[in-house]
């Protein structure tokens, strides 16, 4: 009997130590996720108010279809976001509602067992603690039955706070489920006014590409919106390239390649897969428009493809940024080492985050039409020691 009861106690004291610990990352796991969601939030105002401050002074479809892209580019970053969130609260709901569980059975047990020694001591009819000592034969016998006495009595005291223990900290459970249940709610409403925007937006979107592609002065401010775009990339790239980290990511990327045994970028010109299913419709390097009659310089390929359609990385690396670029919509950047980056532009539904390790083949988002006046496609760079090179040259050949 008391060992089973020494037994109970211990399997109780870990079971709390274990659901503290699980408790814990859960809450940190979420006020991270929430973090992240503000941060949005606060971008997508600022970006608002930007926005229509330069809406005011600007009157060209061009910069308007640009703003609408960039607008629903973040509000669907915030939408994966609260998928996430959402996620990650349904996990700790049912985490909850288990630990509950085993909460109450374990307190059932322990009333079951202390009902049960009380019942006996009852029906027995026990002599008082000071008869059992006085009564005993020898001193030895005497020392043993005081220091028995007194580990029952201590187990029995346990025993009840136990008890206790367990109904506070079920009633805490029950509370962090209830709040846990609301949130997710919450959420819920957040992610439908959210798609109801994008979608409006969207509609915006699509008369003013309607409008672009119908007037040739439209076109061509929307094409210097596009260079302007390209200067932007160039920028972000020089920034990476001096950033301080991409020693740290250099260390990273040689330790996933030394894991999974993989070449390094300089060595597999010509063996790249391709990061989208599709057909090249603007090769790299200078483009002639015949219908603007004008020179264009393309610092990658264009794939056309289905909307939707996965956009898979080249080569395992480390995404350095997620960001939005005129004229090609929603970016994603890789570092792979050795000087090299890949770029993935006009794409939707991200399912990867800035910092995150990604291996060649990952799906880390989908074919779309953001910033891009040509219905769904990939726009792909591939850059190396800080220049632009052909992206056909580092692929297989079709």
């Amino acid at each position: 009997m008391l060992r089973q009861i020494i037994n109970v106690l211990l399997i109780f004291s870990v079971s709390i130590n274990w659901a503290q610990k699980t408790s814990q990352d859960y809450e940190q796991e979420l006020k991270a996720q929430s973090n992240s969601i503000q941060s949005l939030r606060d971008e997508i105002e600022a970006t608002k108010k930007r926005i229509q401050s330069e809406n005011r002074k600007e009157k060209s479809s061009a910069r308007r279809v640009n703003n609408l892209s960039e607008e629903i580019s973040l509000l669907q970053r915030l939408m994966k976001e609260i998928d996430k969130e959402e996620k990650l609260l349904v996990a700790d709901v049912a985490r909850i509602g288990k630990q509950i569980t085993k909460s109450e059975i374990e307190l059932d047990s322990l009333r079951i067992r202390y009902a049960s020694r009380l019942a006996r001591m009852y029906k027995k009819g026990q002599l008082s603690n000071l008869e059992k000592i006085f009564s005993s034969t020898s001193w030895r016998q005497t020392v043993y039955r005081a220091k028995y006495l007194k580990i029952i009595s201590g187990l029995d005291q346990k025993t009840h706070d136990t008890i206790r223990s367990l109904l506070v900290e079920i009633g805490k459970q029950k509370l962090n489920l209830e709040t846990a249940l609301r949130k997710k709610r919450r959420l819920k409403r957040d992610r439908e006014v959210t798609l109801a925007e994008v979608r409006n937006k969207k509609r915006k979107e699509q008369r003013e590409l309607t409008k672009i592609r119908r007037s040739q002065k439209e076109l061509i401010t929307f094409l210097s919106e596009k260079q302007a775009g390209v200067q932007q990339l160039e920028s972000i790239i020089a920034k990476i390239r001096k950033d301080f980290t991409r020693f740290e990511r250099e260390d990273r990327i040689r330790r996933q390649q030394m894991a999974l045994k993989a070449k390094e970028f300089p060595k597999l010109k010509g063996q790249l897969a391709w990061p989208a299913e599709g057909r090249v419709i603007t090769k790299f390097g200078r483009q002639w428009n015949p219908k603007l009659k004008t020179t264009t310089e393309n610092p990658g390929i264009d794939i056309k493809g289905k909307p939707g359609s996965e956009v898979r990385t080249v080569l395992g690396g480390i995404v350095t940024t997620i960001t939005f670029i005129r004229g090609y919509g929603t970016t994603i950047i890789i570092d792979h080492g050795n000087g090299f980056y890949t770029v993935y532009s006009h794409v939707t539904n991200l399912e990867t985050n800035e910092d995150s390790e990604v291996q060649g083949g990952d799906v880390i988002a989908y074919m779309g039409d953001s910033g891009s006046i040509n219905g769904s496609q990939l726009h792909f760079e591939v850059w190396g020691q800080g220049k632009k090179l052909n992206p056909e040259n580092w692929l297989l050949k079709k």
